[in-house]
């Protein structure tokens, strides 16, 4: 009788997990700059984000959150960065199961709004925070050029600037694929 308590307990849970990732995802507006985090078909928060630079622009299409990562570890060739304000990371990683590419915090915040990464889609540290706690391990993740007539609203509003501002954010989280 335990057994079979234990199993429909863990059997609810699981229907509500995958009910509640089915509702919930990210859409980035590249030429915007923005992230919307959309639950249930209603937007419920936009971001500000940096990303990629002409040279190594963000990739396009649909992705999703396949790692997160508190106080990453940044990995780039003959140089480690451990968690702390020097990390080019900031303080949360959400890879996107795409090899290097994730949403992460930054110690660049001044990039915020610009095309200036090196692919990764960047935050302030204080919104990857908020964002990090709101989503899950699967939730889709949509990089787009083109918005929607759906989300317009949601992105309206001034552009950010373009720019070509240099710094190292394509990397490694802790467990996360290989850096480009």
């Amino acid at each position: 009788m335990q057994a079979m308590r234990l199993v429909a307990i863990l059997a609810a849970a699981t229907a509500e997990v995958y009910a509640e990732g089915a509702t919930r995802r990210l859409v980035i507006s590249i030429p915007d700059r923005k992230v919307a985090l959309i639950e249930d078909g209603r937007v419920v928060r936009v971001y500000p984000v940096a990303v990629g630079k002409a040279s190594t622009p963000s990739p396009r299409g649909t992705f999703h959150i396949a790692s997160r990562v508190q106080h990453p570890t940044w990995y780039h060739p003959g140089k480690v960065v451990g968690p702390g304000p020097a990390n080019p990371l900031g303080t949360r990683w959400m890879g996107l199961g795409y090899k290097g590419y994730g949403i992460h915090g930054t110690n660049m915040p001044l990039s915020i709004g610009k095309a200036a990464s090196h692919g990764c889609i960047r935050m302030r540290n204080r919104d990857v925070e908020d964002l990090f706690n709101r989503v899950q391990v699967g939730d889709a993740v949509e990089l787009v050029t083109q918005v929607g007539p759906d989300l317009a609203d949601a992105f309206a509003g001034p552009k950010a600037e373009p720019s070509e501002t240099a710094g190292i954010t394509v990397a490694l989280a802790t467990g996360v694929g290989d850096a480009q």
